[in-house]
């Protein structure tokens, strides 16, 4: 296929954009090129609301034909939170046929140089961008999440993540001069002179192994951290969040053959039901890099069993947030019932255990009792979603059974402080929605460490009673280092205290939040400004996303000769 976009006409276009990203990551300021806003897209060739929910259902009921080679069947399958089946059907592959038609493309990506792919993979970006609507909804229908989270956190800040990934192995691999003259001063005897030059070589195919929760904000850092080092990635979704990571690789492959350049250096692997080809794949000796977020249990097995491949993993942690003592209290509850009840709880970064001395804690409006802290968190929690459409928005729909089982369960393990509620959607009568759940658990109990010292992923929260400030401290040290933690937030109003919960989270590895009272809270983080997760601790081996994350998925090979 004849190149349509030239290297000239990309770099025209989306060098300013890297460069800016590049800025951004040296500064840590805010800065994102990606609108946030519903109403912002609709115009330059931009999907508009109306036409992005068209192009979604158009979707629904068809066969996404990708043009892959080894295409043996069509699987499918998808069933919507909300309780719409999508219908769609995708391509299954012959591993032996893609995989060889996969790395037949490598040389040509390998040899078009750092920049050429960056702006490659920013292209691919905007395309996604000019759809964000459709792929809005294409998110909200396989994860649960509600609508404006979708179109957010599906959309924009995920083409962040992404572009973020490709800034920092833009930088990584420029690091490296192309060329270098070098001399030997030899006293009497001439210099000895040598031609250097220096390549940065993929090592081979990625895989993204996608999450049912969050497809594109935790698929992307890893698709394009791979893609821009010049590996060739193969995309496997989540059974069932299929449909946005298909949409991605329909966009890559387009922009590819576009710029010239092989469409199967990015492919989808799809699966029959019950077929579990995350562990086929991940042990293929042309799969050199694997991005995976799930389960604690499918990332070690990774990491003790993958091993011909370099493997990045965001697994299960412990979050913790200490209640030490607020100085602005009815804002302290505020933001975490919001943090609380964020798309029921089902993001890695929802704090789990809630740690309160039982003595009680010292706030702006007097000293409160362990009890009564509790309680006017229930409080907040039940007035922030005591309207059903309110509680829709912020609550999305649960996203499998294992999560309202966990719900439904969490009763038994201790004494309820705020029991969870059915909550009605009257567009989709199908979706099952929840409102969180807190139980009060005593720290000094073995019965009760069992259930808070364990990931109870979805809306179940535990107050747990701890005897002092440094008995919480100890206590959040503990879980950190042994269940992990992807954040952890901390309230005090003590210096000392503050110092103490810093130096943990500094030793531990962890992502620390103090005092947020605002419209910032512990669950989120803004891509070129804030890590997501360390690596540090047992919750997740890297982080999104720095140079670590990136500088491994290539090497750097020299040859010289003599000047």
């Amino acid at each position: 296929m004849a190149a349509e976009l030239t290297a000239h006409e990309l770099i025209a276009a989306h060098r300013p954009t890297l460069d800016q990203a590049l800025e951004a990551i040296r500064t840590r300021a805010y800065w994102s090129p990606h609108p946030e806003h519903p109403k912002a897209y609709g115009e330059n060739g931009s999907l508009d609301m109306a036409a992005g929910k068209a192009a979604f259902d158009a979707l629904l009921g068809s066969r996404l034909d990708l043009g892959q080679p080894g295409t043996d069947d069509w699987v499918g399958g998808e069933v919507s939170p909300y309780g719409i089946e999508l219908g769609v059907e995708y391509p299954h592959a012959d591993l032996d046929v893609l995989l060889p038609a996969m790395k037949a493309g490598q040389k040509a990506w390998r040899d078009a140089g750092a920049e050429i792919r960056a702006v490659v993979c920013l292209e691919i970006l905007k395309r996604i961008s000019d759809r964000t609507h459709q792929f809005a909804h294409a998110v909200m229908h396989t994860s649960g999440q509600a609508f404006m989270m979708a179109f957010q956190a599906g959309g924009p800040h995920a083409q962040d993540r992404g572009l973020e990934a490709v800034a920092y192995a833009y930088v990584e691999q420029v690091r490296t001069p192309d060329t270098a003259e070098w001399t030997k001063p030899q006293g009497k005897r001439d210099p000895l002179a040598l031609t250097k030059r220096f390549t940065p070589v993929p090592r081979g195919i990625g895989l993204v192994i996608g999450c049912n929760t969050f497809p594109t904000w935790n698929g992307y850092p890893g698709l394009f951290a791979s893609l821009a080092t010049g590996n060739a990635v193969l995309v496997k979704p989540h059974p069932r969040a299929v449909l946005p990571l298909a949409l991605t690789v329909q966009v890559a492959r387009s922009v590819l053959a576009e710029a010239g350049f092989d469409p199967n250096l990015v492919a989808l692997a799809a699966e029959r039901p019950g077929e579990g080809i995350a562990k086929t794949l991940a042990t293929r000796p042309e799969i050199r890099i694997i991005d995976y977020t799930g389960s604690t249990e499918f990332g070690d097995w990774l990491e003790a069993n993958a091993r011909q491949a370099q493997v990045y993993t965001e697994k299960a942690g412990v979050n913790s947030v200490f209640v030490e003592s607020a100085r602005d209290y009815k804002g302290m509850l505020a933001n975490l019932a919001f943090s609380l009840s964020l798309y029921s709880g089902q993001m890695c970064t929802t704090p789990q255990n809630l740690l309160i001395p039982r003595d009680g804690i010292r706030t702006d409006e007097g000293p409160k009792t362990y009890d009564e802290v509790v309680a006017d968190l229930a409080r907040a929690v039940d007035g922030l979603l005591g309207d059903d459409a309110r509680a829709n928005a912020l609550l999305g729909a649960i996203v499998n059974p294992d999560v309202k089982a966990r719900v439904e369960a969490a009763a038994g393990l201790g004494e309820v402080a705020l029991a969870s509620r059915e909550v009605t959607n009257p567009e989709f009568p199908g979706a099952v929605v929840r409102t969180p759940v807190l139980v009060k658990l005593d720290g000094a109990k073995p019965d009760d460490e069992a259930s808070y010292m364990s990931e109870c992923f979805g809306p179940v929260s535990f107050a747990v009673a701890v005897d002092s400030a440094a008995d919480g401290v100890e206590l959040l040290r503990r879980t950190i280092r042994e269940k992990g933690a992807m954040t952890v937030g901390a309230y005090t109003t003590d210096e000392e205290v503050e110092q103490a919960v810093q130096e943990v989270c500094l030793e531990e590895a962890a992502q620390l939040s103090l005092n947020l009272v605002g419209g910032v809270y512990v669950n989120q983080t803004a891509a070129f400004s804030d890590f997501h997760g360390s690596g540090g601790n047992p919750a997740a081996n890297s982080a999104l996303c720095d140079g670590a994350f990136v500088a491994n998925r290539f090497r750097v090979v020299e040859v010289r000769r003599e000047a």
